[in-house]
């Protein structure tokens, strides 16, 4: 039996009793038109990724992408959001330097951008920072494994805790989140089975993102899932739809109908 009933607005309560009854859906979304398509359509957590970074911006890493920006993107998709719970990337730069600059940025997504919860990436080295927030009120999303804010330092986006002493550590540091407060933790692009073992080791929902099916919910890019872009295609990822294709063809029938002067036809114009 479901937890929430489709017209009723998630909270993290809900997130957490859905732990071992019911998988949670959780999409990436950037502007107000995709999230009230996604959240119509039943998602229950929509997250504002600083992967916006490169499906909005072009940029090849997520690096670059602002406070400020991601806060603006985040209006967008509270706007949109009437079912789904709304989590938003804390970016590279705005929690690393101190706890009570971390706290403070924190705060500013919720109280500027309408979001529900933040998400940030780490283990031991933010868990303070991440009680503190919990303690001021702000819900917080964990990220373990893959994190794509440290990609210079782990010199790709390969597959992570592959070696016995790194899964290890993924466990204790999702132990640590778990006890600091998350209300959940993104596993991504870690072996299924420890991302199995993690799910059980913690009280919190595990959403997985190539971390296999033993997680309690999955995420990925809507723009990927959607077939949006086209050289984009990782072992873990399903394209749902062939999207590209369909704009293709639509945007070149436009170009074709302006050029042949049968469009605006007259009962098109005024």
């Amino acid at each position: 039996m479901s937890v929430h009933v489709q017209n009723t607005r998630m909270t993290t309560t809900h997130i957490r009793q859905m732990k071992g009854v019911e998988k949670i859906s959780m999409l990436t979304s950037y502007d107000f038109t995709l999230a009230r398509l996604a959240d119509e359509s039943g998602v229950e957590m929509l997250l504002v990724g600083d992967s916006a970074s490169n499906i909005v911006c072009g940029n090849q890493y997520t690096l670059p992408i602002t406070l400020d920006e991601m806060i603006f993107l985040s209006k967008g998709v509270v706007r949109a959001a009437q079912h789904a719970l709304v989590v938003t990337d804390m970016p590279f730069g705005s929690y690393q330097v101190n706890d009570d600059e971390a706290v403070r940025n924190a705060i500013r997504i919720l109280k500027e951008s309408g979001a529900d919860a933040v998400k940030l990436e780490g283990g031991q080295e933010i868990a303070n920072a991440i009680r503190r927030m919990v303690k001021a009120g702000v819900p917080v999303c964990g990220h373990l494994g893959l994190t794509p804010q440290s990609v210079n330092q782990f010199g790709g986006y390969g597959l992570r805790a592959k070696e016995e002493a790194e899964a290890e550590k993924l466990i204790a540091d999702a132990k640590l989140l778990d006890e600091a407060g998350c209300f959940c933790i993104v596993l991504e692009k870690i072996p299924a089975a420890l991302a199995e073992r993690v799910t059980k080791a913690v009280s919190c929902p595990t959403i997985g993102i190539g971390a296999g099916a033993g997680t309690d919910g999955q995420v990925l890019v809507l723009h990927d899932m959607l077939g949006l872009n086209e050289g984009f295609k990782p072992k873990f990822l399903r394209q749902f739809a062939h999207l590209a294709e369909q704009i293709h063809q639509a945007v070149g029938s436009y170009v074709a109908a302006v050029k042949d002067s049968s469009f605006p036809s007259i009962e098109e114009s005024y």
